[in-house]
């Protein structure tokens, strides 16, 4: 019944404010392809549901139906804590902007999930929401350039986003993660 309640709370939260900013602009077209794999989570805006995780993680596949699945993981409170997993899935809501999509771990709940911003090579992505209350920032390795989240956090701003709510996630150095 818990998990139930966190649910509605959220998406309370998420349906409330969405029309109080000036429209999000996503990447546009996303190649889900290139997309698939795993993410390290290098940022993000603190979540109830993420509560005293690290080393976080999100894995893509694409199912048969040509959905995606998603796993995304996180150790408790240190690197070598508890292991905890969120199973759900993900699809594009519209062909014409691939890069908004809606993810769900809980029917009927969905959200938003929307790629506002992605890396030529996809080496890292942002994942944001309208209402600016959700926020990601992932890369394919457990650490990035400074200079990289830097200038992430300048185009937030012009995003109308809280840069000083976003925390940095803490993740393996890259050689332990090898």
């Amino acid at each position: 019944m818990k998990q139930f309640g966190i649910v509605l709370m959220m998406l309370v939260s998420v349906c409330a404010t969405a029309s109080d900013f000036p429209p999000l602009e996503t990447v546009g077209k996303l190649d889900l392809n290139r997309y698939l794999g795993k993410w390290y989570e290098v940022a993000a805006i603190p979540q109830s549901f993420q509560k005293g995780c690290v080393a976080s993680t999100a894995n893509y596949s694409l199912r048969d139906d040509g959905k995606i699945d998603v796993l995304n993981e996180c150790r408790l409170d240190s690197l070598d804590g508890k292991l905890k997993s969120a199973h759900g899935k993900a699809w594009v809501v519209n062909p014409e902007d691939t890069s908004k999509l809606k993810v769900q771990f809980f029917w009927p709940f969905s959200g938003a999930y929307w790629v506002i911003e992605l890396g030529e090579n996809y080496e890292y992505a942002v994942i944001g929401h309208p209402n600016r209350k959700y926020l990601w920032i992932l890369s394919r390795t457990p650490q990035v350039d400074q200079q990289l989240i830097d200038g992430v956090f300048e185009r937030l701003k012009d995003k109308a986003y809280d840069v000083s709510r976003i925390k940095l996630t803490l993740q393996p150095s890259a050689q332990a993660s090898e």
